[in-house]
C-alpha cells in the first residue's frame, strides 16, 4: 500500500474542506481529544520533586502515545489493498493535516494589515502566536504572522506527512500525539519545565528532518531567491531558539528579502532572540501575502513529490 497516496489523499480533501465547523461542533477534532487526554493526565501527574515530575511526564508521553497508535495500527491491519485501502487511509489522515486552516489563519491577519487596520490584525496574529500582540506595531505583526506560517508549515504539515510516509496511520498519529504534548506541557517554564521535559525532547527529534525538508521548500518555491535562501538557512538557522523552527523560518527569511524573529515579547518579559536575514528590511502587510504565494507554491511541490512516491 502506498503511504504517500494516502497522504496526498489526505492532503486534498483538506485543501477542499479543511476541518469545517459543522463538524468541529458535532464531534470536535482528534487533536482536541488528546488534549482534554493530555491536560486530565497533567493535573493527575504534575506534582512532587523535580525527578518525579520528569518521570510523571514521561509516563504521560507513553500513554497519550499509546492511546493515538493503538487504534491507527490496529486500522491500518485491515484496510484493503490497492486504491480503495489509500482513499480510505487518505480520509483517516485528512484531520492530521492542517493545510487549509493554516492559510485561513494567516490570510486572516494579512486582509486587515492591508487595509491598515492594526487592532484587527493584532486580534488575528493573536490567534497563532504567543507574543502580546499589544505590543506589536504593523512590521511586529507582519514579522509574528510570517513565522508562525514558516514553523507552522514544518510541524503542521511535513511533519506528519513525512512521518505518514514513512509508516502510514500509525507514523502520523504518533507524531501528532508528540506534537500536541509539546504544545501542551513542552514549555521552559516553572510548570511545565520537568514533566514536559520528554514531551520537548521527543517533539525536537520527531521535527528534526522534516523542519529541513520544510527550509529546502521554501527555497525551492522561490526559484529566483533559491540561492539566497539556501544560503540564510544554512548560515542564520542555528541561531534560533528553536532546534528546527529556524530552518523553516530563515529559508522563508531568505526567499523574502526580509528580517524575522528578534526581540519579543512574551507577557512582561522580553525574550531577546537573534535575527535571521538581519541585515535585509522589515516586513509589511504584502510580505505577509507574499508568504502566503510561497507557502502555497511549497506544499504544491510537496504533492507533486507525494504524486511521484505513489507512482514509483
Amino acid at each position: 500500500m502506498s503511504f504517500a497516496g494516502m497522504m496526498l489523499v489526505g492532503l486534498a480533501i483538506d485543501l477542499a474542506l479543511g476541518w469545517p465547523s459543522w463538524l468541529h461542533a458535532r464531534i470536535g477534532h482528534p487533536v482536541t481529544w488528546l488534549g482534554a487526554v493530555i491536560a486530565a493526565l497533567e493535573r493527575l501527574g504534575n506534582r512532587g520533586g523535580r525527578s518525579i515530575r520528569i518521570g510523571m511526564g514521561a509516563l504521560c508521553v507513553a500513554l497519550v502515545v499509546a492511546l493515538a497508535v493503538g487504534p491507527a495500527l490496529l486500522v491500518q491491519r485491515v484496510l484493503p489493498e490497492g486504491l480503495w485501502g489509500v482513499v480510505i487511509g487518505g480520509l483517516l489522515a485528512w484531520p492530521l493535516i492542517a493545510l487549509r486552516s493554516m492559510h485561513t489563519h494567516v490570510a486572516a491577519v494579512a486582509a486587515p494589515l492591508l487595509r491598515g487596520d492594526l487592532e484587527a490584525a493584532r486580534a488575528a496574529v493573536a490567534m497563532i502566536v504567543g507574543r502580546d500582540p499589544a505590543l506589536l506595531d504593523g512590521a511586529g505583526v507582519a514579522r509574528a504572522a510570517i513565522e508562525s506560517l514558516a514553523e507552522n508549515t514544518g510541524d503542521g504539515i511535513v511533519a506528519p506527512v513525512f512521518w505518514g510516509v514513512v509508516a502510514g496511520l500509525p507514523g502520523i498519529a504518533t507524531y501528532k500525539a508528540v506534537n500536541t504534548l509539546d504544545s501542551m506541557i513542552g514549555h521552559r517554564n516553572a510548570r511545565y519545565e520537568a514533566f514536559g521535559k520528554v514531551a520537548a525532547r521527543l517533539d525536537d527529534l520527531a521535527n528534526l528532518i522534516p523542519a529541513r525538508i520544510t527550509g529546502v521548500l521554501f527555497a525551492l518555491a522561490a526559484p529566483r531567491y533559491m540561492a539566497r535562501a539556501l544560503r540564510i538557512m544554512w548560515r542564520d538557522a542555528r541561531a534560533h531558539r528553536s532546534p528546527n523552527a529556524g530552518w523553516s523560518e530563515a529559508a522563508m527569511a531568505g526567499a523574502l528579502g526580509v528580517r524575522l524573529s528578534g526581540p519579543r515579547a512574551y507577557g512582561d518579559r522580553v525574550s531577546e532572540e537573534p535575527w535571521l536575514n538581519g541585515a535585509a528590511r522589515d516586513p509589511g502587510a504584502a510580505d505577509v501575502r507574499r508568504a502566503l504565494r510561497l507557502y502555497a507554491r511549497a506544499m504544491a511541490l510537496m504533492a507533486l513529490a507525494l504524486g511521484a512516491l505513489w507512482l514509483l
